[in-house]
């Protein structure tokens, strides 16, 4: 039976949507993240970009002396290797400009800094940056922010100090400067170095810094400490005693002032308390004066602010050289563009925290997987999520070690990440060229960064690269894609017909060439087309 009760046709006015499509269509439509804004008075694009142009005018004027008096073809850019300016250049460019030699070399470092000047092996050229540097403010904020972010190379460091005592102020001072920039004022350069001397203890903390090899008992009034009972014989060197994993580490039972031995060799302070005496009794915890003589009696947990004083200033010089901060009468304070750079810091580690599909936290294979089923736009977000997560000198030996893998779609998208880092990406990529599987891939990205059209890049390729590339795409379609889709990739193919296609891929000595050959096949409706792309991968297969 069936009803007479009149339908509502504005039911009808929803088209059905087939299920399958609704959790795709959840992973895509994601909420906008809506854009932050900066701290309440912090100037608008357009006037920070002022202030950065005028900062950088020194620098902008050397690289367009150069770009006009340096044309390709003429010798005497640079000298070494390395596009520094020769000796007889950079006295040109004084003479022509009314600076003095150091001036120049000072503002043509500042220039290449600053994305202004490009490096290219061993040579220079006008960067992006330099053509768009009168019309678009973005070019010029960012080149500014290249230069904050290379603000340790911009101003020589002490001499007289140790590479690594550097490194760690240089890793330390992202936390002075966020604190400049939550303070917004000038802030006494005592406390600075109090903060950084709290950070770097953290840093070589954090790397298990303590003193190896024998160490010298600590001694009270009464005698050496822990003289109450025998020290056990089979302890190593440092004082640990062996445990189920070999030698226990300094941290464990290392001797302090104030403090004795474990009762036994397993034995481990509870937290929260010292270790106690050999009768078991616990200790109360050392009262602040003691726990500040102890921390100063490890080097390892504390830092003397003799050394860290000198290497501070330098920082904060070096700040100042770029137009990042204000220094003087033993204060320093973040200028806007400053203020404004450590912000933006501030919400890229943000945006790396809510990485849209989690992967923030996975290997560069693991993250390229997950990313393989989103659309052009929210991989990108994800790449650049991932990317802001780590230094970017690791993060590009990571994508190229995914990149040489076996799996050809992880390929295409470890270099598609790599577009995303942009020009830090180029030595690296550069320098496989000459991997055979990495090639096709390096070549078009190289292109594409030297300001070739993308629709055109593939123009770089031989006949045989681009042949072996179309059969990794291949292989990437057969292992993540579906039939209808390899048909397809078919007709992308250069060659114009199939059997030379065919020819040209048995050449080409591509490893998954019978893979690719015998899906071909199996998808193609042609049974003709089908018999003679089998009978090409029998052929790869057997050697004939």
């Amino acid at each position: 039976m069936t009803s007479r009760i009149p339908r509502d046709s504005r039911l009808r006015l929803v088209r059905p949507r087939p299920l399958a499509a609704a959790p795709r269509a959840v992973n895509q439509r994601r909420p906008r993240r809506r854009a932050p804004r900066p701290p309440e008075g912090t100037p608008a694009p357009s006037e920070l970009a002022g202030m950065a142009r005028s900062g950088l005018a020194g620098a902008v004027r050397v690289a367009r002396w150069a770009d006009s008096a340096l044309g390709p073809g003429r010798a005497g850019a640079t000298a070494d290797g390395k596009a520094t300016l020769s000796e007889a250049t950079a006295e040109r460019a004084a003479r022509e400009l009314g600076l003095t030699v150091a001036q120049v070399r000072a503002d043509w470092d500042t220039a290449r800094l600053a994305g202004l000047v490009e490096v290219h092996g061993d040579s220079a050229r006008p960067g992006w940056r330099l053509r768009a540097w009168d019309r678009d403010d973005s070019a010029v904020l960012r080149g500014w922010v290249a230069l904050f972010d290379a603000w340790s190379l911009a101003h020589p460091e002490p001499a007289d100090h140790e590479p690594s005592a550097v490194a760690e102020v240089v890793s330390a001072m992202p936390q002075v400067l966020s604190f400049l920039q939550l303070s917004a004022g000038p802030v006494p350069v005592d406390q600075l170095l109090d903060l950084l001397r709290q950070r770097v203890t953290e840093l070589r903390t954090e790397r298990c810094e303590v003193p190896y090899g024998p160490q010298p008992v600590p001694t009270t009034p009464d005698g050496p400490t822990g003289q109450a009972g025998p020290v056990d014989a089979s302890a190593g060197p440092t004082g640990a005693a062996p445990t189920a994993h070999g030698t226990a580490g300094p941290t464990v039972l290392a001797q302090r002032p104030g403090t004795a031995p474990a009762a036994s060799a397993g034995a481990t302070p509870s937290a929260g308390a010292s270790a106690g005496p050999l009768d078991g009794t616990a200790l109360a915890p050392a009262a602040g004066a003691e726990a500040a003589a102890s921390a100063a009696a490890d080097p390892a947990e504390a830092v003397g602010e003799a050394e860290l004083a000198p290497l501070l200033d330098w920082a904060l010089r070096a700040l100042a050289s770029v137009g990042a901060l204000t220094y003087g009468d033993g204060q320093a304070t973040l200028t806007p563009l400053g203020s404004w750079a450590v912000w933006v810091k501030l919400e890229q580690i943000c945006v790396a925290a809510q990485s849209p599909a989690g992967n923030i936290e996975q290997s560069a294979e693991d993250m390229l997987r997950g990313c393989a089923q989103l659309r052009p736009n929210a991989a990108r977000a994800e790449y650049r999520a991932w990317l802001a997560a780590r230094p970017v000198g690791s993060a590009v030996t990571e994508l190229l070690e995914a990149a040489r893998g076996d799996d050809a779609l992880l390929r295409g998208l470890a270099f598609e990440a790599l577009r995303v880092v942009g020009a830090p990406a180029e030595p690296d990529v550069r320098a496989v060229v000459d991997e055979p599987a990495l090639r096709p891939y390096a070549l078009l990205w190289l292109a594409e960064h030297d300001g070739v059209d993308p629709e055109d890049a593939h123009e770089v390729l031989t006949r045989e690269e681009a042949t072996w590339l179309w059969v990794d795409t291949a292989a990437a379609v057969a292992d993540h894609g579906e039939a209808p889709m390899l048909v397809r990739h078919l007709e992308s193919a250069l060659q114009p017909t199939v059997p030379a296609l065919l020819d040209e891929v048995r050449a080409v000595g591509h490893p998954r060439t019978v893979q690719v050959l015998v899906a071909l096949a199996a998808a193609h409706p042609d049974p003709a087309l089908a018999k003679a792309v089998r009978r090409a991968a029998f052929q790869v297969h057997t050697g004939g």
